[in-house]
């Protein structure tokens, strides 16, 4: 059997603002935005490149508990993790677009990394695995 994982939900305060966000400062792509009623849409953005990987399916709060668990759906550790394959041309691109970084670099035995936040402030690794 195979299986893998298509989309993990994040909480929104508007659809619009975190598109422009997840596309314009990440600069994922817009894969669907679809109107489905009732205010509600099918919104998924990914990162670009030739990856079958996990897609971000952004759910715009509604209710008093979505709208309180917006950015804190990780309770506040990394629960994101953006890998690339080159994070010293990505950080500085990233920062200039104004991500907001809460450290510098650093490199691990598993790799380099960085914490950033997104709009909302769930906290993700900006990460170049080592090694493989």
């Amino acid at each position: 059997m195979n299986q893998r994982l298509a989309h993990v939900t994040v909480l929104v305060r508007n659809y619009d603002e975190a598109i422009a966000f997840y596309t314009n400062v990440l600069g994922f792509v817009l894969v669907a935005n679809t109107d489905l009623g009732g205010g509600k849409r099918w919104v998924v953005v990914a990162p670009q490149g030739p990856s079958a990987g996990c897609g971000l399916l952004l759910a715009e709060a509604h209710t008093d508990e979505e709208k309180r668990a917006v950015g804190h759906q990780g309770g506040g550790r990394v629960w994101l993790f953006l890998h690339t394959d080159d994070f010293w041309h990505d950080y500085p691109v990233l920062q200039a677009r104004g991500l907001r970084f809460l450290e510098v670099p650093r490199t691990e035995p598993y790799g380099h990394v960085a914490v950033f936040e997104d709009l909302y402030g769930n906290r993700w690794d900006l990460l170049e695995p080592l090694g493989g």
